[in-house]
């Protein structure tokens, strides 16, 4: 049996301004064809298939063409909700994307409507599947009075360790029975932070106030655990088993370094082989210059003279003030395919522009705004770890007070 697992897809985003159309669109054409060529048996995408609850028209026909071009293929895919994504928008169509072989689990239900039997080529079953979503705390628990952050913490972790483990032993139990001479693979889903887990500035923290990420040590003994969320693709707890897969493009300028991948999960009758990396091409390139502004001036005419798409981060190493920093470097770029898109300083971080990034607050979580707006000030780390916990507590107090 072989199993894709990709996700973070972040369809309709908006790059400081700039469309992601025609990278996602290349990608999802490049995905098919790895379904094609590797005999895939099932595609799972853990989460944030959009990067909005609402996302342009062009990201949700995208997204339909692709389920489409899917089914003709006859490979079942797995749609798991991520934080990015509404619930109502993915449980819209669920029932009619059944039918096309995509199954959609857009939030946290029973284990019985989120177990699926994934069969192998002759037809016969060959892995359980527990299908396992973003979970939002207000589904799991419910505030006490007298509670401290210390004690809803501990209260959200359990109720996703318990979460996780009712859901394994349906699949498990439904493996033991369909197993010739031992149970099925299980292979599990999720999209959270993991203890230890490498992210990125494009990654939202979805457990403000009440848990700063979920210890892997506390999921279940499934084949295969197939994670979303993290933008980084990377193993969790040292375990080949559970692993992010990571966005199949860079969603920020700090993901550059990184290469793109999907996973290739590989499993006999009874277990998890190998777990394989498949490189994503890169249909965009991105680039971060730094340096004092004659060595970025000198990186950007060579940029322009390759006569390429480049989208371009400028990192100043200088707390010099040039009124007219932005101009001047447009005009170094102008009817060239370099964008320049992002400038900042090196040293410091209180003076920081963006050129023509299009973003407006009703884009930004109150999260990015806070974390920007820390990134902005010298605060030494230990005052900025206060800051945060403050935060914290007072974004938890605010989700906690009743309406008015």
């Amino acid at each position: 049996m072989r199993v894709l697992h990709t996700s973070d897809w972040h369809l309709g985003q908006s790059f400081y301004g700039k469309s992601r159309f025609e990278e996602h669109q290349a990608f999802l054409g490049w995905l098919l064809e790895q379904v094609r060529e590797h005999s895939i048996d099932a595609l799972i995408v853990a989460g944030d298939v959009f990067d909005t609850g609402t996302p342009p028209s062009y990201a949700r026909a995208l997204y339909n063409q692709f389920v489409v071009q899917m089914q003709r293929l006859a490979c079942p895919m797995f749609i798991l909700g991520g934080n990015h994504d509404s619930v109502a928008m993915l449980a819209e169509s669920q029932s009619l994307l059944s039918c096309l072989n995509t199954y959609v689990v857009p939030n946290g239900t029973s284990a019985e409507q989120s177990t699926f039997i994934i069969n192998d080529k002759n037809g016969q079953p060959g892995l359980v599947l527990a299908a396992v979503p973003y979970l939002r705390p207000r589904d799991l628990i419910r505030s006490e009075a007298g509670q401290t952050g210390q004690d809803k913490q501990q209260q959200l972790g359990d109720a996703i360790r318990d979460y996780y483990h009712s859901h394994y032993e349906l699949a498990l139990a439904k493996a033991t029975e369909l197993g010739a001479d031992a149970p099925l693979p299980v292979v599990m889903t999720g999209h959270l932070t993991t203890v230890g887990a490498t992210s990125s500035e494009s990654v939202r923290e979805i457990y403000i106030g009440s848990l700063d990420a979920f210890n892997a040590n506390a999921f279940p003994p499934a084949s295969y655990i197939a994670l979303g969320h993290i933008h980084r693709g990377q193993l969790v707890a040292g375990s080949e088993a559970i692993r992010y897969s990571g966005s199949p493009i860079p969603l920020s300028f700090d993901e550059v370094s990184r290469s793109k991948q999907v996973l290739l999960a590989h499993f006999d009758e009874q277990a998890l082989v190998k777990v394989e990396s498949l490189a994503v091409p890169m249909y965009q390139k991105l680039m971060v210059v730094k340096g004092l502004l004659g060595e970025v001036e000198a990186e950007l005419a060579k940029l322009v003279a390759m006569d390429e798409s480049v989208w371009v981060s400028i990192a100043l190493g200088s707390d010099e003030l040039l009124s007219d920093l932005q101009q001047r470097l447009q005009a170094q770029v102008a009817d060239s395919q370099v964008q320049v898109l992002q400038i900042k300083r090196l040293r410091s971080q209180r003076q920081l522009s963006a050129i023509d990034t299009g973003e407006t607050l009703s884009e930004l979580s109150v999260d990015e705004v806070f974390s920007r707006r820390l990134a902005s000030e010298p605060y030494t780390e230990d005052e900025q770890l206060r800051l945060t916990a403050l935060f914290k507590q007072v974004s938890m107090a605010a989700m906690e007070a009743p309406e008015a």
